[in-house]
């Protein structure tokens, strides 16, 4: 008879089947979210978590599912488990995860998210599933369709619900809770706590448990190491800096991170004409094309990964020397889940961040929020890049000293010494090794980037930037619509507001920002007039609204 598989797992009350695949998996001890989460969820009560991504927290909930499931002879064809996600990468990799934690039981686990075969995945739910997990999008479009019966449902997870949210998923989340038994446990998990997620989970959890992880802290001498570290840059100079920034520190693997599809497509294509390697990361991309990405990155075969946050979540990255934000990221939360992909297990990592002078105001909320000095600095000049060339061309020379085998190379360094002084002719090597010498060049351009003083924005109080789903107009201007988040506006209201009463593509709007009593769209300024005529002939949410040009500073 086997010995039973003894773990610090087994103190959770888990299936011992369970415990064993944690073993063989190698999982060593429970996070504290599963220490936390765990028994009360196999108690079958609700829970409120506030855990960031790479706490553990799909175990948390993955497990307690599994360890309820009945036997398979017991099970039917409908779901007993939906695990709700934003992003189609973070389904898949909690479905494998799930498929893992379950192999012993047999568990019938099915990603569902846009993009993938309508078709495969209708045959999968005729079949039976025993867990779901799905972009509410999709999923959603089964349970219009019948096809995704949620009446047996015993468990359901909103996980990253604060993502869920900022995606613009909150009605299609809404419509899913309402085809579910009111019976059902609920687990709610959110990295932050904006008053939304709290109105959500009042709405729909009953009396959870309330977990919150704090940032696990290591050991004295092991702490993750991140230097961060912000250029102040005009907006016509970023890329031009972000070529020099990168030829200075010489990432060994740089998540670089921009706002929209566009941006992503356009630092890419830069970035290769100035000889990187580097691969662009968006929602734009079939999984086909990112899977190819992925597989490129994790082997080492490219320097950076241009993506956009959506295109990132969730992504299983690893070891990143640097994280770059092309942006100032929308939210002090969303710029501390960036830099934390980089100075993991004791290693150092590099945080950089561009920022526009009127986004000076933002660096110092980041700064408030972390308790952490963002450091200052000027962008690279011509002369320190050259001094950065020279020194990698000092340490490699040291190195083929020091290697040794020099000797078929004495004969000529001898005949020029009888003409030339020994310093010139060594000299004129280190010349011929420096590849700047040649004219060749690297990431840097050769003209010099103007400093520009920071300082902070004309309006500072109009709320988080969205973008629309196209791309960014060129030349622009800003309209300001006399609603906000006290009416209920939404970005989506803006868009869909602009684009059907004034007959205009997606394309020709851009960032669109919600105050409590006012919104900011940037709209191509040969559309402006048009726009703003059909805004003031419509309603948006159910009122009548002032349109005019916004006369402060546009964006």
């Amino acid at each position: 008879m086997s010995k039973p598989v003894t773990s610090p797992f087994t103190s959770l009350g888990l299936d011992a089947r369970l415990v064993s695949a944690l073993v063989a998996l190698g999982y060593e001890e429970p996070t504290p979210i599963q220490i936390a989460a765990i028994p009360p969820l196999i108690e079958g009560r609700d829970v409120f978590g506030q855990a960031a991504t790479g706490t553990g927290k799909t175990a948390a909930f993955a497990l307690p599912i599994l360890n309820a499931m009945p036997a398979l002879s017991e099970r039917g064809v409908a779901p007993s488990a939906l695990v709700l996600v934003p992003t189609r990468e973070l389904a898949m990799q909690l479905a494998e995860a799930v498929h893992k934690y379950g192999r012993e039981m047999n568990v019938r686990v099915l990603p569902v998210y846009g993009g993938a075969s309508m078709e495969t995945q209708l045959r999968a739910l005729k079949r039976g599933v025993d867990v779901v997990v799905a972009t509410p999008g999709r999923a959603l479009d089964h349970v219009n369709r019948k096809s995704l019966a949620l009446g047996s449902l015993r468990t359901l997870v909103l996980d990253e619900a604060d993502e869920m949210l900022d995606m613009g998923f909150a009605e299609d989340l809404d419509a899913i809770l309402a085809a579910t038994p009111k019976t059902r446990q609920t687990a709610l998990f959110s990295a932050t706590l904006p008053p939304r997620i709290a109105t959500l989970a009042a709405r729909h959890l009953r009396d959870p448990i309330r977990i919150a992880i704090e940032k696990e802290k290591t050991a004295p001498g092991k702490m993750p190491k991140v230097r961060q570290t912000a250029y102040v840059v005009a907006r016509g100079h970023k890329r031009a800096a972000l070529g020099r920034i990168l030829d200075l520190e010489s990432p060994a693997g740089a998540l670089v991170f921009c706002r929209t599809r566009l941006e992503v497509d356009d630092l890419t294509e830069s970035l290769k004409g100035r000889g990187m390697r580097v691969e662009a990361m968006h929602g734009g991309m079939s999984q086909e094309q990112r899977d190819r990405v992925m597989k490129k990155f994790r082997a080492g075969t490219l320097e950076l990964l241009i993506a956009t946050d959506v295109a990132a979540r969730g992504l299983d990255i690893g070891h990143l020397s640097h994280v770059v934000n092309y942006d100032v990221p929308s939210s002090p939360e969303v710029y501390v889940h960036r830099i934390g992909r980089t100075g993991r297990a004791g290693r150092e990592g590099v945080a950089i961040t561009l920022a526009e002078p009127r986004e000076h105001w933002q660096l110092k909320n980041i700064e408030r929020l972390t308790k952490q000095k963002i450091d200052i600095a000027s962008v690279p000049t011509v002369a320190d890049l050259r001094a950065k060339r020279l020194e990698l061309t000092r340490a490699s020379l040291r190195e083929s000293i020091l290697a040794g085998g020099l000797d078929d190379y004495r004969v000529v360094v001898e005949s020029l010494a009888e003409e030339f002084d020994p310093m010139d002719v060594a000299a004129a090597a280190v010349k011929l090794a420096d590849p700047s010498a040649a004219g060749s060049g690297s990431v840097g351009d050769e003209h010099e980037i103007p400093a520009v003083a920071a300082a902070p924005p004309a309006r500072a109080k109009a709320g988080p930037r969205y973008q629309s789903g196209g791309r960014e107009p060129g030349n622009t201007a800003r309209i300001f619509i006399g609603a906000g988040r006290a009416a209920g506006v939404r970005p989506g209201d803006l868009v869909g507001a602009i684009c059907n009463e004034a007959k205009v593509s997606p394309k020709d709007v851009g960032s669109i920002q919600i105050a409590d009593r006012f919104s900011l769209v940037e709209i191509s300024e040969a559309l402006a007039e048009p726009v703003m005529k059909a805004l003031r002939g419509t309603m948006i949410r159910g009122q009548k609204v002032v349109v005019k040009r916004d006369r402060v500073g546009g964006s």
